[in-house]
């Protein structure tokens, strides 16, 4: 998966508690299992109307955050239905990080699994970033991984915690399969020597 080590761009505000991945990505969306694509399909119920025509309010409908990178968000991010398309969906969209006061367990894994962000802050630090991020295209915010910190537009900076390990898969751009790859050679010798000790498995 593609490394993330510095990210910077625009944060889209979405102010909303208990977003859960039928609403990130909605079960029609479900019959693939390619991981790009999906991004059309990203809050599809609050971004389009039934025509298929796109509702104007909804904030990744709006020009100052339809290229956004970062997704600021309310609490419980990501509960429900353990659908991996939900971060898979972001991710096609251009979403590589997302803020927010908590997220659902199985939903926080597979974000680290497929390169993007989850970043955990306290509630007084979720408002700052909320304002930011509704100053609109004008106004950035910088996410360093290595240092762990967030800079808003006005030079303030948040610091935030993050596993040593999945801190490490994110900055070299390792996921489970790249994970195993990594220990190749010792797999390798270790088919041989099953192979030469019980040649009849």
């Amino acid at each position: 998966m593609e490394k993330f080590d510095r990210l910077t761009g625009v944060a889209a505000p979405l102010p909303v508690v208990n977003v859960d991945t039928d609403m990130i990505i909605p079960k029609d969306y479900l019959k693939t299992i390619k991981r790009t694509g999906l991004g059309k399909g990203l809050f599809a119920e609050a971004r389009y109307n039934e025509d298929g025509s796109e509702i104007p309010e909804f904030v990744l409908n709006q020009p100052a955050w339809r290229n956004a990178s970062i997704l600021i968000a309310g609490d419980n991010f990501g509960c429900g239905s353990s659908r991996e398309h939900a971060p898979w969906a972001l991710l096609d969209f251009g979403i590589r990080c997302v803020i927010s006061t908590s997220f659902a367990d199985i939903f926080y894994n597979n974000c680290f699994k497929n390169g993007i962000l989850p970043i955990v802050v306290s509630q007084e630090n979720l408002d700052k970033l909320m304002d930011d991020a509704r100053r609109g295209a004008n106004a950035t915010v910088s996410i360093d991984l290595e240092t762990q910190k967030i800079s808003g537009p006005d030079g303030g900076v948040i610091s935030f915690d993050v596993d040593p390990f999945r801190k490490h898969c994110l900055l070299n751009g390792l996921d489970d399969i790249a994970l195993t790859l990594e220990k190749a050679s010792a797999i390798d010798s270790y088919e041989t020597q099953a192979a030469e000790t019980r040649p009849w498995l």
